[in-house]
């Protein structure tokens, strides 16, 4: 279960520090959903390093808290694929084009964000000549760390369950 606690820190660490690279080596303008989409990383990494230092019963319990996280970030890269698709409208403020209204030009400005503001629906690709999104791969790439929960979870199962059987027996 240990193993299955550091590959969940090391898998939200990586995913952040992709997401950060992409915005600071690779000049990539994260939108507000993309800032949302970090979120459950940052838990997972936090749960991961709560079941490496909890007892083994509390560990058990954070690591299966990972699995409502995962599916939290494949909801929000599903989410953010359906706005860059054009399915349906973006549910946040900021993924919409600021308008600003009347006032001279020094309140305008004074109005205006202090970062480019990039639109939700602005798909950001990371790799040339793959047709997948950052948010897709997110989605992706959080549906695959469920069963590696899962499969860590029910390996420590059935050991427990055979050291009971060899104690009784």
């Amino acid at each position: 279960m240990r193993s299955t606690a550091l590959l969940m820190v090391m898998a939200g660490c990586a995913a952040l520090a992709v997401a950060w690279w992409s915005e600071y080596t690779l000049g990539h303008v994260p939108c507000g959903l993309c800032l949302w989409e970090r979120w459950p990383y940052r838990v997972l990494a936090g749960l991961g390093l709560l079941a490496l230092v909890l007892p083994r019963d509390a560990a058990r319990g954070a690591l299966w808290l990972c699995m409502p996280v995962l599916l939290v970030a494949a909801f929000l890269g599903g989410l953010h694929v359906g706005v860059e698709q054009g399915w349906w409208p973006s549910p946040l403020p900021e993924c919409r084009a600021p308008t600003f209204h009347g006032g001279s030009f020094a309140q305008r400005l004074a109005s205006m964000p202090r970062r480019p503001a990039k639109p939700c629906d602005a798909a950001t690709y990371l790799v040339p000549g793959v047709p997948l999104s950052m948010a897709a791969m997110g989605g992706i790439y959080a549906l695959a760390l469920i069963p590696v929960v899962r499969r860590g979870l029910r390996v420590r199962a059935k050991f427990r369950g055979r050291g009971r059987k060899t104690i009784q027996g």
